[in-house]
């Protein structure tokens, strides 16, 4: 048995773990205690570092950072079958750049229900890899996630942009205040039923991460008269829209038909990735969807006039922006 320091009268097992990483086990026999004695060991807020300063390959590493966009929570199963959690977010450094984080394993249990868009937070146990071009923050079981909050969850009235399904049936609501702030609202109850788009509603969700909204069954929703922003209000021409984190809604003509082909990733993964390029009278773009996206590309033609709502924008190849569709994106078609 080996005995592990600082601690007191604690005994485990080390070995490796299956990404070659030293873990502890222990077990009923063990036991933990605190211990007053001078340790070389650093403290976590001595080896934190800015989410700004990471580069590939750091390995088991805190980074700290404010919470920019959504905080999302989904289930899904792996290219091996096997079902999976992820928890998934951004983290803005101080240079004001942003970088996706993905928490393989996690619950949103782990979660408190409010976490506003620019909270403080702080990921300890995380490495830093290149996925799809951009430089990633991955995370596991053992990853903890920190964050300073502590407001409350309030009412919230929003217009319907988008309704759209997820694999799971549950409802995917793309909706609007009155400052013109976009959410993400997943619906998991259906009690969203009885509406549709444009309709303006104030509900209680059950959890609120930044823009990101989760209603179920104890969830109250109804139908108000309010003057909210429409979808017309939204719209940005190609020519303005940047690289970040913000959420797009566009009108353009199709100037190429979407093509679809497979891309393997560096785990081995197949993807789906669908293309097509459009314009409106500012600039042309690439609108691309992933996955389960890419079928609302399915559908499309060239010289077909479409609004599209929900996209991201990201830098792509040779520098250009480009537009993603997201779980919340809709397509339709215009006379």
């Amino acid at each position: 048995m080996t005995k592990i320091q600082p601690l007191l009268s604690s005994y485990g097992i080390v070995k490796s773990d299956l990404n070659g990483q030293l873990t502890v086990n222990i077990g009923s026999g063990s036991s933990i205690e605190r211990t007053d004695t001078d340790s070389a060991i650093p403290s976590i807020d001595s080896i934190t570092k800015d989410v700004s300063q990471l580069k590939e390959g750091d390995n088991n590493v805190v980074v700290s950072g404010v919470l920019d966009g959504p905080v999302t929570f989904s289930e899904f199963t792996n290219f091996k079958g096997m079902p999976g959690t992820a928890i998934r977010l951004r983290l803005k450094g101080i240079d004001g750049r942003s970088m996706r984080a993905v928490l393989w394993g996690k619950s949103d249990a782990e979660m408190p229900k409010v976490i506003p868009s620019g909270t403080k937070a702080r990921l300890i146990g995380v490495k830093a890899k290149i996925n799809q071009q951009e430089l990633e923050i991955h995370g596991n079981e053992s990853t903890t996630l920190e964050v300073q909050s502590e407001k409350q969850v309030e009412p919230l009235v929003i217009r319907i942009l988008s309704v759209t399904k997820n694999e799971n049936g549950q409802k995917m609501i793309l909706g609007v205040d009155k400052q013109k702030q976009l959410y993400n609202i997943v619906d998991t109850a259906n009690i969203t039923e009885p509406f549709s788009q444009d309709d303006v509603l104030e509900c209680m969700p059950s959890k609120m991460y930044g823009n990101s909204i989760t209603i179920d069954a104890e969830s109250f929703v109804r139908k108000v008269d309010e003057q909210l922003p429409s979808l017309a209000d939204l719209r940005t021409k190609i020519s303005n829209i940047k690289p970040d984190n913000d959420t797009y809604c566009i009108e353009a003509i199709i100037l190429k038909a979407p093509e679809r082909r497979n891309v393997q990733t560096k785990t081995g993964e197949t993807i789906t990735l669908s293309e097509m390029y459009v314009e409106d009278d500012t600039a042309q773009i690439w609108l691309k969807g992933w996955r389960n996206q890419a079928r609302l590309l399915d559908e499309c033609s060239i010289g077909e006039i479409i609004a599209v709502t929900g996209v991201t924008a990201k830098q792509g190849l040779e520098g250009r922006t480009e537009l993603f569709l997201t779980p919340y994106s809709s397509i339709k078609k215009k006379n």
